[in-house]
């Protein structure tokens, strides 16, 4: 990591200290608007993490760790074509990235690609390519699981129908894909000139930016260069949700007192790891933590049944073990390769513009 040295200008204190005050202030108002609607037991709030089993976390800590690691091999995967790498080269790079949006929000979505750049010494463009065809595959992966495992979740189930309508809608979104990769990965230069075209009536900047993330997307399915480097990369991506998809059963299942938490089988834990995902597409910093909280307990009050409470506890878990437990690790390997989070975000984001 001594050669992912980055050399960042320390932003201004006066704007992290407006960001802090707009934040506190945020949340205050919500507390006060919402203080006499909601009723919650604080006691048993705190019973719940009290009384939470350890063992279950750390297993959901451990899955979610090593599902950064396979990443890294991932991306060996996809970057062979260009540049051949060791399997866990960039393993420092994927825990300083997503501590970065841990921390700072989608905003920061680009680090990952950015430090990966530096770390290999290709350019930013490139890896960018690369992040855009590791998340088509993390889409794709997603939704083979989902819809596998939604679509057969037993009649018994409460709210079976809205677990089966899931599933086919996920199934169906994995099929869509496909078939815009393909489309892409044949024709993606006219798309991007129709789209160009086509958004371009609206707003010539728009059409622009969609423009070339079509080209971007096409870009990033060229990495893949045979069936052989597909299907390794496809299995990579199964693994890595089947075990983020493991991590959310061990949260539920670590809240012992709870017999709709911890009786929660895989596939139906599949929509609450949908609605997690989709709740942190739009991440904001810090505030994003307690709406991710929110969106997760309010899926498992409603669906699965279970007491606010216990369902607030899960999501506070659940926020912690998938998304607070990489910021140590990610701190770590930032201070080993004398990383500025904040300052390699914004060199991240602009590098965007000016390298793509």
């Amino acid at each position: 990591m001594a050669d992912e040295t980055i050399a960042i200008e320390k932003p201004a204190a006066k704007n992290t200290t407006l960001y802090w005050v707009a934040v506190l202030v945020v949340l205050a108002v919500l507390v006060w608007v919402f203080r006499g609607r909601i009723h919650f037991d604080w006691g048993s709030f705190a019973s719940q993490l009290k009384k939470a089993s350890l063992l279950h976390i750390g297993a959901g800590i451990v899955l979610i760790w090593v599902s950064n690691w396979m990443r890294s091999a991932r991306w060996m995967v996809l970057l062979s074509p260009v540049k051949k790498i060791p399997p866990f080269a960039t393993v420092g790079s994927q825990f300083i990235g997503f501590t970065a949006v841990a921390l700072f929000g989608r905003l920061a979505d680009l680090t990952r690609p950015y430090l990966i750049a530096k770390r290999v010494e290709l350019s930013v463009s490139s890896q960018i390519a690369v992040y855009t065809i590791e998340r088509m595959f993390d889409l794709g992966a997603a939704a083979i699981l989902f819809s596998g495992a939604l679509a057969f979740t037993p009649a018994t189930a409460p709210h079976h129908e809205v677990f089966v309508k899931a599933g086919l809608v996920s199934l169906g979104g994995t099929a869509v894909l496909a078939v815009f990769a393909v489309a892409i990965r044949v024709s993606g230069g006219v798309l991007a000139r129709v789209a160009k075209a086509v958004f371009g009536k609206i707003s010539e900047g728009l059409g622009e930016r969609i423009g070339e993330k079509i080209l971007g997307f096409r870009e990033g399915l060229q990495a893949i260069s045979s069936v052989q480097e597909f299907l390794v990369a496809l299995a990579i991506s199964l693994v890595i949700w089947g075990m983020i998809g493991e991590a959310y059963v061990q949260t539920a299942h670590a809240f012992v007192e709870t017999p709709e938490l911890v009786s929660l089988t895989f596939s139906r834990t599949m929509l609450l790891l949908a609605v997690s995902i989709g709740g942190s597409l739009l991440q904001l910093p810090v505030i994003g933590w307690f709406t991710q909280i929110a969106v997760t307990a309010t899926t498992m009050h409603t669906l699965y049944g279970a007491p606010i409470e216990a369902a607030t506890a899960c999501g506070g878990v659940l926020l912690a073990v998938t998304t607070l437990s990489i910021v140590p690790v990610g701190l770590v390997y930032a201070q080993i390769g004398k990383v500025s989070l904040r300052g390699v975000a914004k060199e991240a984001a602009v590098a965007e513009g000016v390298d793509g």
